[in-house]
Parts: structure tokens; C-alpha cells; sequence
């Protein structure tokens, strides 16, 4: 479980987050959704330890982020938006290279390199280097190193951003087996489409601020809108929503 408490962080006279809180629970995909500059980048930053909060608590299964570093971050996988591969490296030498880091032995780091190649579709790619990989395949690489430890709890940045039909299809069915094995996932998208078809309960926030929290549908009826996205927009209180 990821568990936030009264998240706070202001950058001078910007209060980016304020008196956030949140849980994703295991065997839940929970969503995190909000228009740009709303504080979503911040919040995952604090959750994975980049950022410290001026206030608040985050804890990973139990452990703190800031005050048991190690024993947090161990359980906790994270696909960032910048993906972050090392491009001389090929993608399997990327997994390698973490699994190792994570102290996964050689037999069973083998083993998982091939069932994520499976899973996520990627095998004709692991023994290319990642240098001038396309968007999608720097995603399923991401995704993969991201699980290469088999953490209990999953952070991901919009995921599907460049995947196409059939990758985004895969990828929907990797997180869903992810799920029903019992792992805590968050999510962080603006795919409405995404959200309805993944994710368990749903995280609005704005301006720093939690603004309405439930399953797609309760959204739905708390908003009286007949789409997510009507709700979105509804519950965040702009049109600029339908632009982030």
C-alpha cells in the first residue's frame, strides 16, 4: 500500500500541493487525474523520495520514504515520464543492469527479462540498444525495469503516452494481471478512455488540492455527468480540463 498524509509543498510563493492526502490499496489500480500544473508531478515525486514535502508523510508498506529510504524504495517500482534509459545500453542490458542493482540472482533476473519480454510484447527488443528507440518502446522498457525487482507497489507516469492500439492493449492487460496478483498501482494519466477501462478509483486533484475522490461511476453521479470527462471537467471546475 501507498499511503500519503497531508502531502504540502510550495516553490516560493506557490503552493504546488496542499494537505494532500491519499492511499492506493493492494490489488487496486488507482488513478490519479488532474489538468496541468494541478500538482500530480509533485505528489509522485514525493511518493518515490525525489522531493521532500515542507509537510505531510508518505509511507510504503508501512516504511517511510524519508526516514527508511531503502526499505521504502525497494517496494516501490516507478515508470517516470522522462523514462530515463541509459541509450548506450541495450534493453535487455538495461534490465540486467537494474535487476542486479536490486540484488535479483542471475537465474531468477533471467527468467523475469523473459516473461516481461512476453507480457509486454518486447522481445524483438532486447537485444537493441535503446538509442533512438521510439516513444512506445522506451514505455515498455520503462515499464519492464520498473518490475525487473517484482515490487509489491507500482508508480507509473502517463504509461501509455506514444503506445500504440496494440501495445496500449498489452499494456492494459500487464497492469491487470499486476493488479489481480495483488500489487498496488497508481497511475497517473489524462487518457479518460484509460481510466475507465484500468482503473479501480479514481484521485481528482487541482490547484494542489484534492477535489473529489470514488470509482469512475460515483464521479460520475456525484457530477450528474454522463461521461468521465464531463465529470472531470465538472469536479475540477474549468474547461481548461478538457486541454490538459
Amino acid at each position: 500500500m501507498i499511503e500519503a498524509a497531508a502531502l504540502s509543498k510550495q516553490f516560493g510563493g506557490l503552493k504546488a500541493v496542499t494537505a494532500l492526502s491519499l492511499k492506493v490499496p493492494n490489488g487496486k489500480i488507482t488513478g490519479l487525474l488532474g489538468p496541468n500544473g494541478s500538482g500530480k508531478s509533485t505528489t509522485m515525486r514525493m511518493i518515490c523520495g525525489l522531493m521532500a514535502p515542507d509537510k505531510g508523510t508518505v509511507t510504503i508498506d508501512g516504511f517511510s520514504v524519508f526516514k527508511q529510504p531503502l526499505k521504502a524504495k525497494q517496494r516501490l517500482g516507478v515508470v517516470p515520464d522522462s523514462r530515463g534509459l541509459y541509450t548506450r545500453l541495450t534493453a535487455r542490458e538495461n534490465l540486467v543492469y537494474y535487476g542486479q542493482l536490486q540484488g535479483v540472482p542471475a537465474h531468477t533476473l533471467s527468467q523475469r527479462i523473459a516473461k516481461l519480454a512476453e507480457d509486454l510484447d518486447m522481445g524483438d527488443l532486447l537485444a537493441r540498444r535503446t538509442e533512438g528507440f521510439s516513444q512506445g518502446q522506451r514505455v515498455k522498457v520503462a515499464i519492464a525495469r520498473a518490475m525487473i525487482g517484482d515490487p509489491p507497489n507500482l508508480m507509473l507516469d502517463e504509461p501509455s503516452n506514444g503506445l500504440d492500439v496494440m501495445s496500449t492493449r498489452a499494456l492494459r492487460r500487464f497492469l491487470l494481471q499486476k493488479r489481480d496478483a495483488g500489487k498496488a498501482i497508481l497511475l497517473s494519466t489524462h487518457v479518460m478512455q484509460e481510466v475507465v477501462a484500468l482503473c479501480d478509483h479514481v484521485i481528482i486533484i487541482a490547484d494542489g488540492t484534492l477535489r473529489a475522490a470514488g470509482s469512475a461511476e460515483q464521479l460520475m453521479d456525484q457530477a450528474r455527468a454522463s461521461s468521465l470527462e464531463e465529470a472531470f471537467v465538472s469536479l475540477i471546475g474549468t474547461d481548461e480540463g478538457l486541454m490538459a
